[in-house]
Formats: C-alpha cells, structure tokens, sequence
C-alpha cells in the first residue's frame, strides 16, 4: 500500500530553511509572506488495510520520520 508523509515544522518553531526561501523568493521579486521547509516519505507498506497501513506508518513517524517535539506529521494512505 503506497502511502505519503509530510513531515515539517510545528509552527512557532524555528525553520531556518524556510526563512532562507523566503528571502530568496522576496529578492527574486516574489511576494512571499512566509514559507516553511519540510520533507515527503513515500513509503510501500505491506498492510492488510489502509487503517492498520496509517497506524503502521504513524509508530514509523513517532519513532523515526519526525520529532514530535518540533515537528507536525501528515499521513495519507493511497486508495484510501
């Protein structure tokens, strides 16, 4: 089963990233309020179903993809 994480910043944390393509953006003449860097995971999971899948990939988050700490996470399970 293919499914898709966005991993970024929680907002109000720091995101030096972002903040760099933003200015880069503004310099180029782009009207950029802000912008936030984060990373996509495509994953294959062999799962049964799509809720044991986004459960799979959930502990996968918890315990690897992201901090919880800093950082949001959003799953989307294909087909789903």
């Amino acid at each position: 089963m293919r499914v898709t994480v966005l991993v970024r910043p929680k907002q109000g944390i720091l995101d030096p990233q972002g903040e760099a393509v933003r200015g880069s953006l503004r310099k180029l003449g782009f009207a950029v309020g802000g912008a936030r860097v984060g990373r996509l995971v495509d994953l294959d999971v062999d799962a049964p179903s799509s809720d044991e899948a986004k459960a799979q990939v959930e502990r996968m988050c918890q315990e690897l993809l992201a901090n919880p700490l800093i950082e949001s996470f959003e799953i989307e399970v294909e087909g789903a």
